[in-house]
Parts: C-alpha cells; sequence; structure tokens
C-alpha cells in the first residue's frame, strides 16, 4: 500500500487438477511475486491449490483440517511481508470430518482472520466431495474495514451477500472457478453489488480443466451495479490493480498484467 492506495492482486491462475506440488509451486510463486510488487492483498482463485476437478484422481484423503503445513509457510510469509492473502483450500473439519471447499483470510500479520465454506456447493459431479457451508462471516482486514466472503457459486442466491451486507461488510471478496459459457457468470456479481452497495473484487481462474474450460474466464471488479474491469489471461496470470482508499473506488481505470 503506497499512501491513499491500496494494490489488490488478483491471482488468475490455471492450476491443473490433482498436481498438488505443481500448484502449490504456482500459487507460492504467485504470491511472491505479487507481494514484491507492492501488493498488500493478494487473492487466490478457488481450488487453486487442487484444481477443480482433483477427486477423482487424487481422492480426499489429503485434504486436513486447516492450516495445514503449506498454509503455515503461506502465513508465515504474508507476516514476513505484511501482506493480506485471501488462500482458496479445501477444509476438513476437525471434529466431523466433513470436507467444505473453503476460503481463509490471512492477515498482514499472519493470523487467520477468518474463513468462508462455499455455501452453494454442488452435491453431484465435481463437487461431490465437499459439504455445503451454512454460515456467512465478517470479519475486519486493514485497510478496507469489514471482509465478507463469497465463493464462486455463492453470488447466484441474493441473500448470502445481503446477509454479509446485513452483519457489517464493508467489502466483498470472491473466489471463483466459474467458466464462461451456457452456466456462465450472467449478471451475479453485478447484481450483489447492486443489491449490497458494497463493491466486489473476484478472483477466476484460466486454464482448461478436465471439464470446463476457463481460459476465457474473467476476474472482475464490480461496483454500483456494473462491471469497473473484466480481465481474463489463457496462461496465468496477475492482475495488479490499485484501489483508491478516500473515494472507495479504482484509483485507476488501469490495471497491470503480469505473466507468471
Amino acid at each position: 500500500m503506497a499512501g491513499s492506495t491500496l494494490r489488490i492482486a488478483l491471482l488468475h491462475l490455471a492450476p491443473i487438477p490433482g498436481a498438488l506440488a505443481k500448484n502449490r509451486h504456482l500459487l507460492s510463486h504467485a504470491i511472491t511475486r505479487a507481494a514484491c510488487l507492492g501488493a498488500g492483498w493478494i487473492i487466490t482463485p478457488e481450488l487453486a491449490v487442487s484444481g477443480y476437478t482433483f477427486a477423482d484422481t487424487l481422492g480426499t484423503d489429503w485434504i486436513a483440517p486447516q492450516p495445514d503445513p503449506w498454509m503455515e509457510k503461506v502465513r508465515l510469509f504474508a507476516a514476513r511481508k505484511r501482506v493480506a492473502v485471501f488462500l482458496s483450500h479445501p477444509d476438513r473439519d476437525p471434529q466431523s470430518g466433513r470436507l467444505y471447499n473453503a476460503v481463509f483470510a490471512i492477515t498482514p500479520d499472519g493470523r487467520l482472520a477468518g474463513s468462508h465454506r462455499k455455501i452453494n456447493a454442488l452435491r453431484v459431479g465435481s463437487e461431490a466431495w465437499s459439504t455445503p457451508g451454512t454460515e456467512t462471516t465478517v470479519f475486519p482486514m486493514e485497510p478496507l474495514g469489514n471482509v465478507g466472503m463469497l465463493i464462486c457459486a455463492d453470488a447466484y442466491s441474493p441473500g448470502i451477500a445481503n446477509s454479509l451486507k446485513a452483519k457489517g461488510a464493508q467489502i466483498l471478496v470472491s473466489s471463483a472457478a466459474w467458466a464462461p459459457g451456457l452456466h456462465g457468470p450472467n449478471g451475479e456479481w453485478e447484481r450483489c453489488t447492486r443489491d449490497t452497495g458494497l463493491p466486489l473484487f473476484v478472483c477466476n481462474r484460466t486454464g482448461a480443466d478436465r471439464t470446463l474450460d476457463f481460459r476465457k474466464a474473467d476476474s472482475v471488479v464490480a461496483q454500483n451495479g456494473r462491471r469497473l474491469l473484466s480481465l481474463s489471461s489463457e496462461r496465468s496470470a496477475i492482475f495488479l490493480i490499485d484501489w483508491d482508499l478516500k473515494t472507495g473506488t479504482l484509483a485507476s481505470p488501469e490495471y497491470r498484467q503480469i505473466l507468471t
């Protein structure tokens, strides 16, 4: 962050289904590079560690209660570089053993500020491994105030974003793996901002997964019912945007795209 501007990095990455070591390397490299480029907030796409269609080949035994040792390394890096990281990672509930598609918010001092379990998780197909979450959570994250988190299709149900607003959210952040096409996003992100009056940062992914093609998928910055930016890349990239802390909108319509 410089002065009255916060630099936000959207890690628009192409994880490989089931390739944990490669995906973790890609994420670690992108997080490190974003921090070196001055990002104060770093947002990852949905299931960036595992890829979207990982369960058929990798199974789920590897999913542990979080933070696991690898997330601990990310947490320590965030504290060392004084950056906030919104990290998408499957989670196992230590009491019930249920599995969740989750996002974890790591503060610039390395604490886990909060997490969100995907509410609109599919119970069939590629997401059948996960249990739908039931709660919306809001937590403080400097310098933008109280954050409400979504994962992908959570934007489809107006009640989820409205619940975050009612709980005091001042900004919305979403990880996504939402491919364009027949069932692609169709105004849901814009509606979230129109309904709540809150800006929304969406970090989507790219690349061709086993069942879906994300190469033309958009990462999005939306506010007041419209897209301020739609960002896409056919290969892994880091999108850097600057957010004006005084006006609560983009400091400039320009952005930087860094290929990883």
